[in-house]
């Protein structure tokens, strides 16, 4: 009988021909059957309503032994197959079914839901879960998570994908392939995160000329993806199919993020984070170039320092910027007045860029502006009530 070779035979699936597409998870056929050689008792029911047929058949003792096949008659409406089964746990010496294999069947059971829930009830202890859809499923996720953007979207018969900001600080996925969830993810959740990822990019560098140095990959670090696929003939990491390794050229279709996502995904806050994130990555490569009270500075050509400068006197020494080396030979012939304790001389190449509206790279590449900032002592993003921790006290602008 079919039962008895689906459940109690090895390599007897039917996905062996490769030039066949196929969209199931199964490969070698002996995910069920394991089942059954790890368990004490191991019991096949199904009904074939059209037939009018009941089969039943038992297996124990790691499918070592079976009984006969019972047939009896059923009812035309009576179609579905029941598995029940005692697990050995003395093969892995255990004595109860702990904690986390039991949180695992159990997700095991959203996950059903997830995937085909909308056509079928599914059941967890007697009890009939709400969970109808991916949609849904993804709900339970974001759960908790206050005002958590959802941009959902089935775009065909073979994709739905559902994006929010990771919470993390890091990308999050969580996905399916043909039902079998993907623990690690694999190409199709790189298919669908670089799609998005890239798009939403091309976006905000239109609206933050701020951003041009941003890449995909740190766009993408702050989303988490939902991925529920329909891949052909799939290929994974392993029997366990924690990672799908299948190209997205063998695929059998492709996701494409359409411009009603991509625009929910930018008015979501993730945009908000992306530039705050930026932004500090922006303030953390300015803070290298920052200055520190220090007596002595070494590295910046041209410059007269103050003897006092970064000393316990420093509050009352006096900076004065020249244009030019002229003005810098005229600033030094009056130190010979005023002395060289409390006044220091640095010469400014042409005109100063105008910090107000430079971007992030103009200030990281101006070197004056770098060398002003260590002269001075300045630290980027400091508020100062006082020249007390500085080097200066004091600047003077010497020009005509």
């Amino acid at each position: 009988y079919v039962p008895e070779l689906i459940f109690g035979h090895l390599l007897t699936s039917s996905n062996y021909d490769d030039g066949e597409k196929k969209v199931t998870g199964g490969r070698n056929g002996y995910g069920a059957k394991l089942a059954n050689i790890f368990s004490t008792e191991f019991v096949i029911e199904t009904c074939d309503g059209s037939r009018e047929r009941r089969y039943r058949q038992v297996f124990r003792n790691n499918m070592s032994e079976k009984s006969a096949p019972v047939v009896t008659k059923c009812k035309p409406k009576d179609n579905w197959t029941c598995i029940t089964f005692k697990p050995d746990l003395a093969k892995f010496n255990m004595t109860s079914l702990e904690e986390d294999t039991v949180a695992l069947m159990c997700k095991r059971v959203y996950d059903a839901a997830g995937n085909i829930g909308k056509n079928t009830k599914i059941f967890l202890n007697g009890e009939r879960l709400k969970v109808k859809g991916f949609s849904d499923y993804v709900d339970l996720y974001l759960d908790g998570r206050e005002n958590a953007p959802k941009i959902y979207e089935k775009v065909n018969d073979r994709w739905e994908v559902c994006v929010t900001i990771s919470d993390s600080g890091q990308f999050q996925q969580c996905s399916f392939v043909n039902g079998i969830c993907t623990m690690k993810g694999g190409t199709h959740v790189n298919a669908v995160a670089d799609e998005v990822a890239s798009k939403l990019l091309e976006k905000i560098k239109k609206k933050e000329k701020s951003c041009k140095n941003l890449k995909a990959a740190h766009v993408k670090n702050h989303l988490w993806v939902f991925v529920n696929a329909l891949i052909e003939n799939p290929a994974f990491d392993s029997q366990t199919k924690e990672t799908l390794n299948t190209r997205a050229s063998n695929f059998g279709s492709k996701y494409e993020a359409s411009d009603a996502c991509i625009k929910k995904v930018m008015s979501s806050g993730v945009v908000e984070q992306i530039l705050s994130w930026a932004s500090f990555k922006q303030s953390k490569e300015l803070k290298k170039q920052d200055g520190a009270k220090k007596t002595r500075l070494t590295g910046i050509p041209k410059l007269d320092d103050a003897n006092d400068a970064g000393g316990r006197n420093s509050e009352h020494c006096t900076l004065i910027l020249t244009e030019g080396d002229s003005a810098k030979a005229l600033a030094i012939s009056g130190l010979s007045v005023v002395g060289r304790d409390r006044y220091g001389v640095f010469p400014l190449r042409g005109k100063l860029l105008n910090v107000r509206d430079a971007s992030h790279d103009q200030i990281m590449n101006n070197a004056e502006i770098s060398y002003i900032k260590q002269i001075l002592g300045l630290r980027h993003g400091t508020s100062y009530d006082s020249a007390k921790s500085l080097r200066y006290g004091h600047i003077m602008i010497m020009t005509d």
